[in-house]
């Protein structure tokens, strides 16, 4: 489905677009001064929930939370901090993501366990939880002022407290990753469908140290809502590689509260599906444009596979090679490296039937080079998204994976994080 074909279309307000969300973002000085860094998400009615999380053993005291909270498919709340993972900390981090819930839920007059809690940072360092409390109180009070008010009537300001949430899960994020969507309906009315995220290192199939929070007011049970999450992950989050690093903190979350008053059937069903994936699609290459240090988005597409799996693999593993990474950055088109991280992928292809191509240019046919214009390759390289391909010629199934150049710059970032 292209652009003109989308039954949806892009409209403003954020991870508070949806009838009855609310969004607020505070500066809470958890690492930095000035930084917004507590961000508050709140339905006005009962709302069903799914969650994805990294597959890390090593996970974050509140995921763990998170997961238990979850485990009846309801949720009024998210709430959510920067500047400190809250993880490998003991005991300690434990009690401090439950008393986030806790205030949250005290302040917004909802139950502990209808709160789910993210955190994002540094890890193995206990985090300041008076600052982070006193975050979730004036965040809290933000937004209720805004739920008293009626902030529908204030476009604007609601638009506002989306953004703020949206800066406020952000770490070395240089972008704020936001979307809505609309979606009008054959039996009347719109379901709209809002998230925001942040990620840009430690990225890695699998989930990386990403957060990614969507909200919509259709009317969906939390059964489906898990199913349709898992399957819009599988296509974005985990197709996305930065660094090859998995974090201990990484969770997807969507909260469907029923306020449009319609249940998506048929036709509105499967565009409904289609919307939640393409927001996720969308976000996850943001991440991906955005990976530290990084100057190019590398989309990776594999066709011609016999199994998905197959296609999968071989497009993470081109995203995820170092070497395809620094030559990208070099703009060298040494598309011998593409077809060596193919064939270390672990899928089973045949490599004297591969097409390798940089954009429209072909650079290898049935595994071997061909004559190709050095200038015009290094043109393709040049540019902020390079699309590399691979025609395996083995079977009719498809992936794409979307990652990043690596530049001198992610070193330098990454060097000095916790400090």
């Amino acid at each position: 489905m292209n652009n003109t074909e989308k039954a949806w279309k892009a409209i403003g307000g954020g991870i508070a677009a949806p009838k009855g969300f609310y969004a607020a973002g505070v500066q809470a000085g958890i690492k930095y001064k000035d930084k917004y860094d507590v961000a508050l998400i709140f339905s006005d009615v009962q709302a069903q929930a799914a969650g994805v999380y990294t597959r890390n053993i090593v996970k974050a005291h509140p995921l763990h939370l998170t997961q238990r909270h979850l485990k009846n498919g309801l949720a009024r709340a998210i709430v959510v901090n920067s500047g400190n993972a809250n993880a490998c900390v003991g005991e300690f981090g434990d009690q401090a993501a439950f008393a986030m819930a806790e205030v949250a839920g005290m302040y917004l007059g909802i139950e502990p366990q209808d709160v789910l809690v993210a955190s994002t940072g540094v890890i193995g360092v206990e985090m300041p939880l008076d600052r982070v409390l006193n975050g979730i109180r004036v965040a809290s009070s933000e937004l209720l002022d805004d739920v008293v008010k009626g902030i529908r009537g204030h476009k604007e300001m609601a638009d506002e407290g989306a953004h703020r949430a949206a800066l406020a899960i952000m770490t070395t994020d240089t972008t704020v990753k936001e979307y809505a969507y609309e979606l009008p309906c054959s039996q009347g009315g719109v379901i709209h469908i809002g998230a925001i995220a942040k990620g840009s290192g430690m990225i890695h199939p699998n989930m990386g140290t990403m957060l990614g929070f969507l909200t919509t007011d259709a009317d969906i049970p939390s059964a489906d809502l898990q199913r349709i999450l898992s399957e819009a992950v599988e296509e974005s989050f985990n197709m996305v590689t930065v660094d090859g690093d998995m974090s201990t903190n990484d969770m997807a979350l969507l909260l469907a509260n029923g306020s449009s008053g319609i249940t998506p059937e048929g036709e509105d069903r499967i565009n409904f599906e289609r919307m939640v994936k393409s927001m996720c699609i969308e976000l996850a290459k943001e991440i991906a444009r955005d990976g530290e240090g990084a100057s190019k988005l590398m989309e990776v597409s594999v066709s011609g596979a016999k199994t998905m799996e197959d296609a999968r693999k071989i497009a993470r593993s081109i995203c995820g090679s170092s070497l395809v990474k620094a030559a990208l950055f070099g703009e060298d088109a040494n598309w011998g490296r593409i077809l060596t991280a193919a064939g270390y992928s672990g899928a089973e292809f045949n490599p004297d039937k591969v097409d390798v191509f940089l954009g429209e240019l072909m650079v290898a046919q049935a595994g071997r080079g061909v004559m190709f214009s050095e200038e015009r390759a290094k043109e393709i390289l040049g540019f902020k998204e390079v699309h590399i391909l691979l025609n395996l010629h083995d079977g009719e199934e498809n992936a794409t994976a979307w990652g990043c150049d690596l530049t001198h710059e992610y070193v330098t970032i990454n060097g000095s994080y916790r400090t």
